[in-house]
């Protein structure tokens, strides 16, 4: 498939003893740095166009640096800012590199809280401003705020707008910047309120400072700002004064896990990441609820707050499908699960014919779906061999159960991942070219002429892939017919909770039900549609309804599969294709606890979500179908 780029990755660690324990238990007060590091690496898919992370070191006196920050772009970013911090420790002797009392006292970095991010854009914005975290700076330590997350909001400018309304004037436009400012706001009003409880204490000078810094309540912050955003999101951040926080969207559509004991409180993305990192068992870790927030005190204290109510729960199925790492024992399960159930579909598309078929996958995220595909026709052949040696009316011979046990399922690694494009490489054709080759064949794998070949993707975005280059290298084989399975449903609706897909005409679904429309002569459902989708805009978003849909509800999943199978095939190939896709029902079934679906059947969870893909299909209409229909 064309690789997504999407959610960004997250990783926290607050160290719960002084740094000289970790020095003796585990022979280095880098210990939570190291930690961040695996658990940034561990991430790495998750993002490789920059990284970044921060440091708080506690209880510093005035006139010392107390937070830190390095960012870096590129996908080698992650070793880059970790070799930056530490750059200067080459300088030390090895007495010194032991002493954390030293570092404690001297060294940059050598702090008890650490936050790491991992970037992928989905906006389009690049640049390292646009790297997190991001800091907004305060001569009182309490404001000093630090923040990065996974996210991807829907009302951006109604933030904006609401923001300027008080005064305040952002440097930058993006949901990064605004909600940093817009909660940096809140926890100065919440320093403030605390300074006021202070001197009517009696507090003066430091005293005043410590109270601050030891009352501040990050829930009060993340009460009264959170409510204000619409989209999928985990945001995390630390503060000048020591707290630590994550919160998750309360939907439920970005995903967070963490682990506590009584050395470390440490989170991020995916549970299989803590595991390998603290060698733990899935039962040592939980996972952050909808609405909630995992907040770490000054002191030490970690607690659970429900910031928001849970609303329509609608964790991000994508997640599964293709983007967390397999390695989670859930989501394998779930993607060998996606593979099996599409046995009775392929067997359908190969009449039945399994004897004359090669299974294979495109690398690399579908080999677990290919596995499930494989079980599930190990099991029909298994079911069919039985039947043939129950309806037997004699004992049958040596060579007859050799001819019906060696039935088998034919699998061969078919395709294989060669070479990436060059950027450099901008004229069309020699582009062209070059992806033609992006996949490699391993050749007289099969019977030419006789065999089918299916090859199963998790999933078909926009198409480019296939038509460029697996199609044209699969059909060097020369088999009966190619039958290329999605493990997931069509995808036909924009995501804008953190995946690149903003655009209707990007997907290879919508455009063939857009020419579907057009050759049955049916171009007033496509100018209903715009119409009704300007009549919504001028609705309040929670009142508005995703129009979008009515225009795939004319056409049966088997149609839009033959058109887009008409548009994908390059000129030069005349053997027959065919599609299939894993139905929503499939879906849920194989993944009942993650239901967000919006980008396979518009059922956006939030009001945000709806507007924007009745923008999407206005702005398809008045920049792409109106050109296209004047020419």
């Amino acid at each position: 498939m064309e690789q997504l780029k999407h959610e960004c990755g997250v990783a926290m660690i607050r160290l719960l003893k002084p740094l000289d324990y970790y020095q003796r238990k585990y022979g280095t007060w880098m210990y939570g740095m190291n930690k961040l590091y695996l658990m940034m690496e561990k991430q790495h898919n998750r993002g490789q166009e920059g990284a970044g992370m921060a440091c708080v070191k506690l209880g510093t006196a005035p006139g010392n640096e107390y937070m830190f920050r390095e960012k870096a772009e590129g996908a080698n970013a992650i070793t880059e800012i970790f070799g930056n911090v530490q750059k200067d420790f080459k300088t030390l002797t090895t007495q010194q590199l032991a002493d954390a009392h030293f570092a404690k006292e001297q060294l940059p970095f050598a702090g008890e809280l650490y936050m790491g991010h991992l970037r992928y854009s989905t906006t389009g914005k690049s640049g390292l401003q646009y790297v997190h975290p991001f800091l907004r700076r305060n001569n009182w330590k309490a404001k000093n705020l630090c923040l990065c997350g996974n996210f991807n909001m829907t009302n951006i400018d109604e933030i904006f707008n609401k923001i300027t309304a008080q005064g305040q004037c952002p440097r930058i436009y993006s949901d990064s910047y605004i909600m940093l400012e817009w909660m940096g706001h809140r926890l100065d009003r919440e320093v403030e309120r605390n300074f006021q409880q202070a001197q009517q204490q009696g507090l003066q000078g430091t005293d005043i400072t410590d109270y601050i810094d030891q009352h501040v309540k990050i829930s009060n912050v993340l009460q009264t700002t959170m409510p204000d955003f619409d989209g999928g999101y985990v945001v995390c951040g630390i503060t000048g004064s020591g707290e630590m926080f994550s919160m998750r969207d309360p939907w439920g559509i970005r995903p967070a896990f963490f682990y506590k004991n009584d050395e470390i409180v440490a989170l991020a993305s995916e549970r299989p990441v803590l595991q390998t990192t603290f060698d733990l068992a899935c039962g040592d870790i939980q996972e952050l609820m909808p609405g909630q927030a995992l907040i770490v005190k000054q002191n030490g204290e970690a607690e659970l707050s429900q910031i928001l109510p849970q609303k329509n729960y609608s964790a991000c199925s994508f997640e599964r499908i293709y983007f967390s790492r397999g390695s989670d024992r859930d989501i394998y399960r779930e993607r060998k699960k996606l593979g099996e159930q599409l046995m009775k579909p392929i067997l359908k598309a190969v009449d039945d014919d399994v004897e004359h078929t090669v299974f294979s996958f495109i690398p690399n995220t579908a080999e677990v779906a290919f596995y499930g595909m494989l079980g599930g026709f190990k099991e029909y052949l298994n079911e069919r061999k039985i039947e043939t040696i129950e309806k037997l009316d004699h004992k049958p011979t040596h060579d007859e159960l050799v001819s019906i046990l060696n039935k088998y399922v034919r699998s061969e690694k078919v395709a294989w991942k060669d070479i990436k494009l060059r950027t450099f490489i901008t004229e069309g054709n020699s582009r062209n070219d070059l992806a033609s080759h992006v996949y490699d064949i391993t050749y007289e794998v099969l019977e030419q002429g006789v065999d089918n070949l299916v090859i199963i993707d998790d999933s078909i975005v926009r198409g480019t892939t296939l038509k460029e280059s697996i199609i044209k290298i699969l059909d060097r084989l020369h088999p009966k017919k190619i039958v290329i399975v999605s493990s997931s449903p069509q995808i036909r609706y924009p995501d804008y909770y953190g995946i690149d897909m903003a655009r209707l005409e990007e997907f290879i679904a919508f455009r063939a039900c857009i020419q579907l429309l057009k050759d049955r002569g049916m171009h007033h459902i496509i100018e209903e549609t715009y119409k009704q989708c300007l009549e919504e805009m001028t609705k309040p978003k929670e009142m508005m309804r995703c129009c979008v849909k009515q225009i795939y509800s004319h056409f049966s999943v088997d149609e839009l599969n033959a058109k887009m199978v008409e548009m994908l095939r390059p000129a030069e190939v005349t053997t027959p294709i065919e599609l299939v896709f894993q139905s929503i029902e499939g879906l849920h079934e194989a993944i009942p606890q993650h239901p967000g679906d919006w980008y396979f059947t518009g059922n956006y969870p939030t009001p945000g979500g709806v507007k924007l893909s009745n923008m999407a299909f206005i702005n398809y209409i008045e920049n792409v179908y109106q050109y296209e229909q004047k020419f």
